[in-house]
């Protein structure tokens, strides 16, 4: 950090897991517990000394940033999707990624932390994560229950607005073509409602990438219905681009 405060930050790690796009990833970290991530540091960061105690931790901090944010200029407000993308809220008062600083801070389970018996190298196997794949990390810390935990906290407009979980009815044909050590985790997904929360057409077919399937689904009152899922990726090939659905898709500023 120099003499103006600026800050230069450089990832230590990226994340792995089943979400090559930003629909269907759960809003906030720990909604879906089942969501296993896998941590991957870069080499330098890797060595297994820098995570010496870190086995006697259950959960962790993780700072990232908002890699796919596109946008150059904050706003000093935003439309939070929970209040039904129709009323603006002051940018601090919300986790938009439209921030000064594009930052994320989110709150995972961890379930393993993974030696390399030939290299050393050290990955983490985590919950909960609110993250796309290949999202670069800047940081890890400690969980501490006696600091972190405040069960006393408001959660302002967040507790004010909230969603129920859905029943989900998934066929079976269509559950059988998920692998299935996938299925729990992709069903808690589904129950915690991955729509954008201004949108409420029980005609309207949503869809999203999961595991290189491509998942889609209508919801009615509190039901949703798995209708279709199908391969999306072959050897070589590319995901189609984010928002592949713009029925089903939040404009910039509704984040």
């Amino acid at each position: 950090m120099g003499d103006t405060g600026r800050l230069t930050l450089q990832p230590i790690a990226t994340i792995e897991n089943d979400f090559p796009t930003k629909f269907g990833v759960p809003r906030q970290s720990g909604i879906v517990d089942e969501l296993r991530s896998r941590i991957v540091f870069l080499p330098e960061y890797r060595q297994a000394e820098a995570f010496r105690g870190l086995e006697d931790f259950s959960h962790l901090w993780l700072i990232w940033g908002f890699s796919e944010v596109k946008q150059k200029h904050w706003s000093a407000t935003v439309r939070p999707p929970r209040l039904g993308g129709n009323k603006r809220m002051g940018v601090f008062a919300t986790r938009s990624p439209f921030r000064p600083n594009p930052i994320g801070l989110s709150c995972v389970r961890l379930m393993e932390v993974c030696r390399d018996a030939q290299t050393g190298g050290v990955s983490l196997i985590v919950s909960g994560a609110d993250l796309m794949n290949g999202t670069p990390i800047y940081d890890i810390k400690p969980y501490l229950p006696y600091a972190d935990c405040k069960p006393d906290a408001l959660g302002g407009f967040a507790d004010a607005v909230r969603r129920d979980e859905l029943a989900v009815v998934f066929p079976k044909e269509l559950l059988g073509m998920v692998p299935a050590e996938k299925q729990a985790s992709l069903t808690a997904i589904l129950a915690s409602d991955p729509r954008p929360h201004y949108q409420n057409d029980p005609q309207r077919v949503y869809g999203f990438f999961f595991a290189g399937l491509e998942i889609k689904f209508r919801v009615c009152e509190k039901q949703l219905t798995v209708c279709d899922v199908q391969p999306v990726m072959a050897e070589g090939s590319a995901y189609p681009p984010d928002c592949s659905h713009p029925q089903s898709c939040p404009e910039p500023d509704q984040q």
